[in-house]
């Protein structure tokens, strides 16, 4: 068991993204408490980007010390947009959106490349978005096993479509360091487009073969960039 030498580091904050919740999380959280990381995870409700900034900007306030945010898919853009609290020092993207100025997710999906796997997103029903449960696993959760995939699948949160065209007033990236994880086998982000925000970002990247879910799949990956990033910012 490692001692708790890292928390003087400070702590590390979890942000889900769209059609789950926080307890994909958990396998990383795992990791870095056993590493002697703080560890708390953000629980969106993921129907507006204001209201998933505020939410998350409440357990930012929570926190001892310096904070890490962590953001999956659309948690990138949460954190983005909740990174400019000043008790953030650094951004970690897992295969995630990184927004700029003006931008929202439902802008920077709006014009796929040619020949991108197009995500199994059904109509919206009440104003509120889900994935083809059949399809899930192929999009989201390849590499996850079937039985953990059929489960995120059946268990979805659904993702409101305000939460979509909410738009980033000041990237907190262009402020403070970042890291970013490309999944390059990701068929709901395209990896090219992964490239193209982190190298925007100015983000420190890392490339891992992996599912949209790889924060499921190969938590230890995710948690090394994660210390990775801890231990750069404590340095500084």
């Amino acid at each position: 068991m490692a001692t708790n030498a890292n928390s003087a580091l400070g702590s590390i904050v979890l942000v889900h993204g769209g059609f789950v919740d926080g307890s994909g999380w958990e396998d990383v959280y795992r990791i870095l408490k056993k590493d002697g990381y703080r560890v708390s995870i953000v629980q969106n409700p993921t129907t507006s980007l204001a209201d998933d900034v505020a939410v998350t900007k409440r357990v930012i306030a929570e926190q001892k010390g310096p904070v890490i945010l962590v953001g999956h898919s659309y948690g990138g853009a949460v954190i983005t947009e909740a990174g400019n609290d000043p008790r953030v020092t650094g951004l970690v993207y897992i295969t995630a959106f990184a927004p700029d100025r003006g931008e929202s997710v439902a802008s920077l999906i709006k014009d796929p490349p040619a020949g991108a796997p197009v995500p199994p997103i059904l109509p919206p029903t009440d104003g509120f978005l889900a994935l083809d449960k059949t399809q899930f696993a192929a999009s989201f959760a390849a590499d996850v096993a079937p039985e953990k995939a059929d489960f995120m699948a059946n268990s979805q949160v659904p993702w409101g479509v305000a939460a979509l065209s909410g738009a980033i007033t000041e990237p907190a990236w262009k402020a403070k360091p970042s890291w970013y994880m490309v999944a390059t086998d990701d068929r709901m982000i395209p990896p090219a487009a992964q490239r193209l925000m982190s190298k925007r970002a100015g983000s420190s990247v890392v490339e891992v073969k992996g599912s949209h879910a790889i924060y499921v799949s190969q938590p230890k990956a995710v948690a090394d960039l994660i210390e990775k990033a801890a231990k750069s910012l404590a340095v500084k």
